[in-house]
């Protein structure tokens, strides 16, 4: 196994600690709405996101960012990032992307790989954490396509650690909906991989309404 290799598996690890534990963004708000309440639901639910919003915004994105550091294009990295920030929904969405980022940044600055390397375009305000998450694979040496996979497997997992801990369900449960949604995260790849400009949307109403009654809800486990 080469280094490369090594860091993808690192920078996919669920341990890595950056708090996305405590995040469900909105899944917990599905799941007190009845909108997931099953297995069958709960794999309908995340491959929705994610080959919506996840694959055709913030992985599409992710890779724009990885490209514009690798061309050192500084104006085009504040412009994705400032775009990024700005198209979250709800104050839980924002604070949680903020959070995140914030966290893998003060992480990356910890390891040998990445001390002293953080872009200075990006020193003075917050970070969205898919910008946040291609400078980390950008310094790991890590490619466009393992800064996607890395993202997105990262991001299911946690919606299937959610489910169970809040659904309930089981851990053959859960490795079993993670099975038949790898099919769906091969696809995400290829469409943030390939989408193009003018095709890259966050339209997700439902999304947006369900992590919004989320502020409010009376009885939460997650921070969104």
């Amino acid at each position: 196994m080469n280094l490369a290799a090594l860091q993808l598996l690192r920078l996919a690890s669920p341990s890595l600690p950056i708090g996305g534990y405590s995040y469900s963004q909105g899944l917990e708000s599905a799941l007190e709405l009845g909108l997931v309440r099953d297995s069958r639901s709960a794999q309908a639910w995340i491959a929705g996101v994610l080959s919506g919003p996840l694959a055709r915004f913030e992985a599409a994105l992710l890779v724009r960012v990885w490209c514009s550091l690798n061309a050192d294009d500084t104006s085009t990295l504040v412009a994705l990032n400032a775009r990024l920030l700005a198209s979250r929904d709800g104050s839980e969405m924002r604070a949680e992307t903020e959070q995140m980022g914030y966290s893998l940044r003060t992480l990356l600055a910890a390891l040998p790989e990445g001390q002293g390397r953080w872009p200075a375009v990006l020193a003075g305000g917050p970070v969205a954490l898919p910008v946040a998450w291609a400078v980390a694979a950008f310094q790991l040496e890590l490619d466009a396509a393992q800064a996607v996979e890395s993202f997105l497997w990262g991001w299911m997992e946690n919606q299937v650690m959610v489910l169970m801990k809040a659904m309930p369900m089981g851990q053959t449960s859960g490795q079993q909906l993670l099975s038949a949604l790898l099919p769906d995260i091969a696809q995400a790849v290829q469409i943030a991989l390939t989408l193009a400009d003018e095709d890259i949307s966050n339209f997700a109403p439902m999304l947006a309404w369900v992590a919004a009654q989320h502020e409010t809800q009376y009885s939460r486990l997650f921070r969104s």
